[in-house]
């Protein structure tokens, strides 16, 4: 008992047996409770035993304590050594299992990867299943810029983050996923991939892109390695074109950056930068249409390329047939560039039911001529205009409406 200890309970029944050593300890009402100087000597030993062990395990502790003390530089070192050594060893055998090779790793600006992996997805594979390897060769006086094209789930982003893993993993000593690797010093990677707001900060998605591209564009340098992943998303089509064009300009035609750059993006008008300068090249992610099917052949191979077959991913995902079949008539429109009557721009509303859209309702996009006849004319003060004046006001709306 945590109160009262050891003792030999006894019923009153028998209580008169008891003999005269034992000494009672306590009274119940159909028991009596006793203890002997024997008993009572083992509870001492029993009960204080675990104060004494405490203080004995203190007592070794500090003696344990003191002899570490004296030695503490060895050990520490050899902590040092055996931390390295279970690091090599690791890297060794990643190696070993997964036919990495040793990378050249020299003072130049190039960047030249063939057949790179990416060691995480390979990984991940289905048994029998392959990982696609890629080639990538960087070179600031080169191919300093790399416009990477082509469609959703394609692989994209996969290649741009295997080509970062590979420099990481070659700059800390280990061997790397690919056939040859020779790689200059790189100094920094700077990546500008997925999407993401801080609501906490009170930044939208767009401006934590926006803050991260000026980061990059800032600090990088010749030895840098960037990688970008769909700049300009978060916004309009037109600003995040534009921003996207201007961002790609920038890293080619300032004399402190001439970063190695991968830039991925579905904006296919950034293909023309290939044109314009020449350290752009244009690569794409080849896929091949099989009875309307796309396949993804996940290589990397060079030329631009004008569609993201993103109507097709969307119904993969499993969105509904009638919106997979409204959103290529909407397609089909867009592409054909089909007109309103009184607008430049293109038809979107109009379904394939042989009626016309009523022409009096609202328009997507709003004739921006005839918006401003409208306010031209309810600002005209009929009563204070001569004649004359009226007939060549009449003239100027009359071509405003030709423009």
């Amino acid at each position: 008992n945590k109160v009262f200890g050891y003792y030999i309970e006894i019923t009153n029944v028998h209580k008169n047996k008891v003999p005269d050593r034992y000494l009672r300890k306590q009274t119940l009402v159909n028991a009596e409770r006793y203890i002997t100087p024997e008993l009572k000597e083992w509870e001492d030993k029993i009960l204080g035993a675990e104060d004494k062990i405490s203080a004995l395990e203190y007592q070794i502790f500090q003696e344990i304590r003191a002899e570490v003390a004296d030695h503490i530089e060895p050990i520490q070192l050899n902590g040092l050594l055996f931390a390295e050594l279970d690091c090599f060893l690791c890297l060794a055998t990643a190696a070993f299992e997964n036919n990495y090779i040793r990378p050249v790793i020299n003072n130049n600006t190039r960047l030249e990867i063939i057949a790179g992996r990416h060691p995480v997805v390979e990984k991940n594979l289905d048994p029998g299943e392959d990982f696609i390897a890629n080639n990538v060769n960087l070179n600031p006086d080169g191919e300093q810029i790399w416009i990477i094209t082509g469609p959703n789930m394609a692989g994209k982003s996969t290649f741009l983050r295997q080509v970062g893993l590979i420099v990481l993993m070659a700059q800390i000593g280990s061997f790397v996923p690919a056939e040859k690797a020779i790689i200059g010093i790189v100094d920094r990677i700077f990546t500008r991939v997925g999407a993401s707001d801080q609501l906490a900060l009170g930044e939208s998605t767009f401006l934590v892109e926006m803050n991260e591209t000026a980061n990059i564009l800032n600090n990088a340098t010749e030895r840098s390695l960037i990688l970008l992943d769909e700049i300009g998303r978060g916004t309009s089509t037109f600003d995040g074109l534009s921003i996207a064009w201007a961002v790609a300009e920038y890293i080619h035609n300032d004399s402190k950056l001439k970063s190695k750059t991968l830039f991925a993006t579905h904006y296919h008008e950034l293909t023309e930068l290939a044109l314009l300068y020449p350290r752009v090249k244009n690569y794409n992610v080849s896929v091949e249409e099989w009875e309307d099917q796309v396949v993804f052949l996940r290589k990397i191979i060079p030329g631009g390329t004008d569609n993201s077959y993103g109507i097709y991913v969307a119904q993969m995902a499993g969105l509904p047939s009638a919106l997979i079949e409204r959103a290529r008539e909407i397609l089909s429109n867009l592409e054909s560039n089909e007109l309103t009557p009184h607008s430049k721009k293109p038809r979107l509303a109009q379904r394939r039911t042989g009626r016309q859209v009523d022409q009096n309702q609202l328009s997507l996009f709003p004739d921006m001529a005839a918006t401003k006849v409208k306010s031209e004319l309810e600002s005209i003060n009929i009563n204070e205009m001569t004649p004359l004046q009226a007939l060549k006001k009449l003239d100027e709306l009359k071509e405003l409406i030709k423009k």
